[in-house]
């Protein structure tokens, strides 16, 4: 009954006068739906079985083990900042998915009504990459963002990063990454501010208050404010692992400290604060093995990306000395699982539309991805995570990239095509 109902508007979209605006609407609806009837009759023609909106699809899969998990950790850190730790695992989803459901249905409503505009205005069907970054976006983005301020920013990464340069397929850096580097740059307070952790402190058997060795906040402050009855306390915010690492310079002596409470398997599994779909290492991994698998990403992005951190990251400990940054010794292994640069290396950085073509050219942009990350952690403090920067600065020279590996193969081919 849906797909005849479908039909009949399908071709009334082509007589009706009200419904012949609304085309592009329909279409998208019935593309999403099932199948589309439209296939290629006359030679010369490739059949595939897959397209655009099986791409997509296959994409938005690999993202659900983060998206779970994300739900999972937002609820749990919500926890975790009021004290409470005897709640459940389906409290902490329940308590997730009432900060981070809303965010993803926000994501696409606005973005998608956006993406419907234009297609209207340009009289031609909406184009399902919005899919994958309608799903991108929240999970880039702190769960306690402002709605207004999330709204905006994915109306900018559409409009200004996709839709002016032609739509999908014609934007030259990744539209969900543009969204948030707008919200970063505009609203710092809000993107790179503090989020739910666990209560910087804890109580002795005798019921004294004893800080935690993570938290920045003297001890005295934490007393008056929590002996104080005319304040009511929700929670407690912090900064994620990466700003600790930043606010922290005191060098190897600190990063102790950092290690008694964020061990390399928490960072690994994802039980850390941070952005909603980012902290979990092992859930990007699933993600990557599915689109790997599937071919719909390249190994050799990914890849490149581990390499250039793990090379840059070994060098800054070899240049460290007593007095360097705190990150200075953060291990390769550390800066690979921390932060958004798992997150990052599988679903932003491998974007077909944004990254380069050529093979040779995929290992060099991954590598300079993965290295620049790293110079940016460990050098500028004011820019605690670098995997958004880096991937944005070479998404810019991802075509050149590839200009000159197809000058290099040429020139490689052009002695057999004189024999």
């Amino acid at each position: 009954m849906l797909f005849k109902t479908l039909d009949k508007l399908l071709q009334k979209s082509h007589e009706d006068k009200f419904l012949k605006h609304q085309k592009a609407l329909i279409s998208a609806i019935d593309t999403f739906l099932r199948r589309t009837s439209h296939t290629t009759t006359q030679a010369p023609h490739c059949k595939d079985a897959t397209d655009l909106k099986r791409v997509m699809v296959i994409v938005v899969l690999a993202l659900m083990p983060c998206l779970l998990f994300g739900i999972y950790n937002t609820g749990r850190n919500a926890y975790l900042s009021i004290g409470d730790k005897s709640f459940s695992f389906v409290d902490a989803f329940l308590e997730g998915s009432i900060h981070v459901l809303p965010l993803v249905i926000l994501s696409y409503a606005v973005g998608g009504f956006c993406e419907m505009l234009f297609a209207q205005i340009r009289k031609h069907e909406i184009a399902e990459g919005f899919l994958v970054t309608g799903m991108l976006y929240p999970l880039i983005c702190p769960a306690g963002i402002p709605w207004w301020m999330f709204a905006l920013g994915i109306i900018f990464g559409v409009v200004i990063g996709k839709e002016v340069f032609g739509g999908t397929g014609q934007n030259f850096m990744n539209p969900a990454l543009l969204s948030r580097a707008f919200l970063f740059f505009a609203y710092p307070a809000y993107m790179s501010g503090d989020i739910w952790v666990k209560t910087p402190f804890s109580k002795t058997s005798a019921g004294e208050l004893v800080a935690n060795t993570y938290t920045t906040i003297p001890l005295e402050k934490i007393t008056a404010f929590i002996n104080n009855p005319q304040i009511g306390i929700d929670g407690f915010s912090g900064a994620t692992l990466l700003g600790i690492i930043a606010e922290n310079k005191e060098g190897v002596d600190s990063l102790a400290n950092f290690h008694k409470n964020f061990s390399l398997s928490e960072m690994f599994l994802g039980f850390i604060p941070g952005s909603i779909g980012e902290t979990s290492t092992l859930m990007c991994l699933i993600g990557a093995l599915i689109i790997i698998i599937t071919k719909v990403a390249s190994y050799r992005i990914i890849l490149g990306c581990c390499f250039g951190a793990v090379s840059m990251a070994s060098i800054f400990n070899l240049l460290a000395s007593s007095s360097s940054l705190h990150a200075f010794y953060l291990t390769p292994w550390e800066h690979l699982v921390v932060g958004g640069f798992a997150f990052g290396a599988v679903f932003m950085a491998t974007d077909p539309v944004s990254a380069p073509f050529m093979n040779t050219s995929k290992w060099i942009y991954g590598f300079l991805i993965g290295a620049l990350c790293v110079i940016i952690r460990v050098i500028n403090p004011a820019y605690p995570e670098g995997m958004m920067l880096a991937i944005l600065f070479m998404n810019i020279f991802s075509s050149l990239l590839d200009h000159y590996s197809v000058k290099a193969f040429m020139k490689r081919r052009m002695p057999y095509a004189k024999l």
